[in-house]
C-alpha cells in the first residue's frame, strides 16, 4: 500500500511539473478564422518574450495579414486594416535563428518566424507564417546573408485557416504595390491561452 501511494504521488509530481512547464500557446482570431500558435522558449526566449508581450499589450489587435504569397507564407502584425502602422514600443531583437536552428525549428510548413528587414537583428512586431518548405530563411552561417529568420513557434490548430488566407487573390493595397489580399484579413484579437 505504501509503495502504490508513493508511485501515485510522483505520478502527480510529474503530471504538475508537466502541467506547469508547458509551452505558452497564443491565438489569433482572425476575420478569416482562429489559429493557435504554441511558443517555444527554450528555442528562442527572448522572441518569445518579445512576442507575448505585444501579445498582452494588444499590439496585435486590429492589425491585419498585409503580405500574403502563395506557396510562401502570409506576413502580418505591423499594420492596420486601414495601412496605419503600429510602431513597435520595444527595441528590436538580437536574431535567435542560429539557436532555434539548433533545437530543429525550422522555416517548414506551419512554423511561425520573424520578419525584419536586411538587418538580422532588425525584428520588432511583425511575423509570418510558413506554407512552403523555406529552406533559403534558415540560419546557414553568422554573417548578414546567412543569419536567416528566426523560428519561436508552430501552428497546432488552424493550419486550414492560414491555407486559406494564403490562397487569396492580391494585388497593391496601401503603401504595398503587390502582395495585399484583395479581401483584408484581420486579427481581432491575439491572447494567451489560459492553461
Amino acid at each position: 500500500m505504501v509503495r502504490f501511494a508513493t508511485m501515485l504521488l510522483a505520478a502527480l509530481a510529474l503530471i504538475a511539473i508537466s502541467a506547469h512547464a508547458a509551452n505558452p500557446q497564443v491565438d489569433l482570431d482572425t476575420s478569416a478564422g482562429k489559429i493557435r500558435i504554441e511558443l517555444y522558449p527554450d528555442a528562442a526566449p527572448k522572441t518569445v518574450q518579445n512576442f507575448l508581450a505585444y501579445v498582452k499589450s494588444k499590439q496585435y489587435d486590429g492589425t491585419q495579414f498585409h503580405r500574403v504569397i502563395a506557396g510562401f507564407m502570409i506576413q502580418g502584425g505591423g499594420f492596420t486594416s486601414a495601412f496605419v502602422q503600429k510602431h513597435p514600443s520595444r527595441p528590436p531583437l538580437q536574431n535567435e535563428a542560429e539557436q532555434s536552428s539548433k533545437a530543429g525549428l525550422l522555416n517548414v510548413p506551419g512554423t511561425v518566424a520573424m520578419a525584419r528587414t536586411s538587418d538580422p537583428n532588425s525584428a520588432t512586431t511583425q511575423f509570418f507564417i510558413n506554407v512552403a518548405d523555406n529552406k533559403f530563411l534558415n540560419f546557414r552561417a553568422a554573417t548578414p546573408q546567412g543569419y536567416g529568420y528566426t523560428v519561436f513557434g508552430k501552428v497546432v490548430d488552424g493550419m486550414d485557416v492560414v491555407r486559406k488566407i494564403a490562397a487569396l487573390p492580391t494585388g497593391a493595397g496601401g503603401p504595398f504595390p503587390k502582395d495585399v489580399p484583395n479581401e483584408r484579413v484581420t486579427i481581432k484579437t491575439a491572447s494567451l491561452v489560459s492553461k
